[in-house]
């Protein structure tokens, strides 16, 4: 599958993209106590908002996190489930920039290493480094004063980290914020179920989808119980997008190419659908590479063309099998 972005006219943003997510940021720390997150000093300048490390965090700090990795550019939200037979809060996400706001901003895709530490990282600090094939293919990029960031981990970043990620955003140090919680918190779980209408975003790339045709998107995943240890965080998360999630997506042009491209978009066009993402996990031991790529998906896609007026319905909700991932059976 593609890993860049087929576009027939280039992304504009209102604004930069890392000027929206620090204005979050800073919002975040002037609540710090009441959002029960800590502002600390990254090693070597910058400033590191740790939201479920070393302090509980909270659902406050999950939504901040969210729509820093998205700019600022969606609205997000609890509202109640959408999954039949699941009486679980739902993270709903919106918004009129999707291939900005996810592709550019908020997709996993900076792989940031040293040592022991280790951590995907998210945001626009992705689009002023501009070192991802994905990213450059959007043909976005910024040079901005100030550059944020969200990781997912569980430990400080070491300095060297902190460098790296100045050095290839063009900015010193102390120009740098970083967020961070790992994914059994409840910031660190809301912010990755955040991500519903961000997989399918993905999935359209590697599918060479012209972004161009988005217009709008909305999307709704069940929030987990927060779990024992990451690694079950990992799967509840998954679950949660996987099975649990609805993605409407506002799009322009053809029908027919959308119903062709339809059943390829949702989990449930993968050959390791079927089972929770813990049990697919370990028999693949634990290499994400070896999950087949096709599985991270919305459960079920709802294409809606505004040029025709019509809809394009493709995959399906398991409820069963959120249940059981989230321990709901007993």
């Amino acid at each position: 599958m593609s890993t860049t972005a087929k576009l027939s006219s280039p992304l504009i943003a209102p604004e930069l993209l890392n000027d929206r997510a620090a204005r979050v940021a800073d919002q975040l720390i002037q609540n710090a106590s009441i959002s029960r997150i800590l502002v600390e000093t990254l090693p070597g300048g910058g400033t590191w908002l740790d939201c479920g490390i070393n302090t509980p965090g909270g659902i406050a700090a999950g939504l901040a996190l969210a729509r820093m990795c998205m700019s600022d550019l969606a609205e997000i939200s609890i509202v109640p489930s959408h999954v039949p037979g699941l009486d679980r809060p739902t993270v709903q996400v919106t918004t009129d920039h999707p291939a900005l706001a996810c592709m550019a901003s908020q997709y996993a895709g900076w792989a940031l290493s040293e040592g022991k530490f280790f951590a995907m990282g998210s945001g626009p600090m992705r689009a002023a480094a501009g070192k991802e094939e994905l990213i450059q293919s959007l043909g976005y990029s910024e040079k901005p004063s100030r550059v944020a960031g969200v990781l997912e981990c569980r430990k400080n970043p070491p300095e060297l980290i902190v460098q790296k990620i100045a050095t290839a955003c063009g900015i010193a140090p102390e120009a740098l914020i970083l967020a961070a919680a790992p994914t059994a918190s409840i910031a660190g779980s809301l912010q990755v179920v955040a991500r519903s209408v961000e997989t399918a975003i993905h999935k359209l790339v590697e599918l060479e989808f012209d972004l161009s045709r988005l217009v709008s998107a909305q999307g709704w995943a069940p929030l987990p119980p927060v779990a024992k240890d990451d690694m079950a965080g990992i799967g509840r998360t998954n679950d949660s997008v996987l099975y649990g999630a609805t993605v409407i997506i506002q799009v322009t042009g053809d029908d027919e190419s959308l119903m062709e491209i339809g059943p390829k978009i949702p989990s449930n066009a993968s050959r390791d659908f079927g089972e929770p993402f813990a049990t697919i996990f370990k028999r693949y031991n634990y290499d994400f590479y070896k999950v087949d790529p096709g599985l991270f998906a919305p459960a079920r896609i709802v294409l809606e063309n505004i040029s025709t007026g019509k809809s394009h319905e493709f995959g399906q909700l398991r409820p069963d099998l959120l249940k059981l991932s989230f321990g709901l059976n007993h």
